[in-house]
């Protein structure tokens, strides 16, 4: 099956574009894909999987659909899926009190 990896900020330039394509097998998991890309890309090791799940404050959409309100980590991809992966978020911007 056909699944495309999008990745963004800091992910994005660890592995190097914005988009993957991949082939996976039927029954192919989350957690499957996250583990192979933290051996894959140095820059993801340790980014994506902590104790067997997901890192805190990493967001992963199957198809658009927050996979921890699905089956987490167990989540099965299907054919055309796309696997979005987005690293924490911090910062914004300071205001000034108007009196």
């Amino acid at each position: 099956m056909n699944v495309e990896l999008r990745f963004f900020a800091t992910f994005r330039e660890a592995v190097g574009t914005k988009v993957v394509e991949r082939e996976y097998d039927e029954g192919t998991t989350v957690g499957e894909v996250l583990r192979e890309l933290e051996t894959e890309y140095d820059g993801l090791a340790g980014q994506l999987v902590e104790n067997g799940g997901l890192r805190p404050h990493i967001n992963v959409l199957k198809s658009g659909r927050e996979v921890l309100h699905l089956d987490g980590m167990e989540t099965e991809l299907e054919d055309g899926d796309q696997l979005s992966i987005f690293p924490p978020v911090a910062g914004g911007t300071a205001t000034e009190d108007v009196v």
